[in-house]
């Protein structure tokens, strides 16, 4: 009856860990940015575009909710997710959580070749970015760091992380 949700910045890379991560273990992989867009038949942009980013966290947060009924998953959750409504909370008592922790340089460099996906970020500038990352993380490492494990997202071992979370929650 375990999940495993996967936190932390845009770009820390928790969707590729998710999907290697659950491959390993042997639990079913959901990215819930995916999730929202097959439930709403629409893209994260789109929403955010159509509906402003409150109306979207409200969507994600009804989301969430119904992927903590699933077992045996690991979640990749968007960079967002934990720090609106009582989100964190829900995955704490859930399930566990682990915040792949990187630093504003590793971020913004990952960032910086994917800003068109990322309606957040999309306009700016390499200083913008740089800037805007740095204060969002500075608002947001407080709930990330609610998380039960931190650990560096920055060449992470998969093999390494499978093995500690198979010890920590007994998969």
């Amino acid at each position: 009856m375990s999940k495993i949700f996967l936190i932390g910045y845009m770009g820390s890379g928790k969707s590729t860990v998710g999907k290697k991560l659950a491959a390993k273990i042997g639990y079913e992989f959901i990215d819930l940015d995916k999730f929202i867009e097959a439930e709403y038949q629409q893209t994260i942009p789109q929403i955010f575009a159509s509906k402003g980013e409150k109306e979207f966290r409200a969507m994600e947060h009804n989301t969430l909710k119904k992927v903590i009924e699933k077992s045996n998953v690991v979640v990749a959750c968007g960079g967002g997710t934990p720090c609106y409504y009582n989100n964190m909370e829900l995955m704490n008592n859930n399930g566990t959580t682990v915040y792949l922790k990187m630093s504003v340089d590793a971020l913004v460099s990952r960032l910086s070749n994917a800003k068109d996906k990322r309606p957040l970020i999309e306009n700016k500038t390499p200083e913008e970015l740089h800037a805007f990352v740095n204060r969002q993380l500075e608002k947001r490492e407080d709930t990330y760091h609610q998380a039960q494990y931190i650990v560096k997202g920055k060449d992470l071992d998969i093999d390494e992380l499978a093995l500690f979370v198979k010890e920590q929650i007994g998969v």
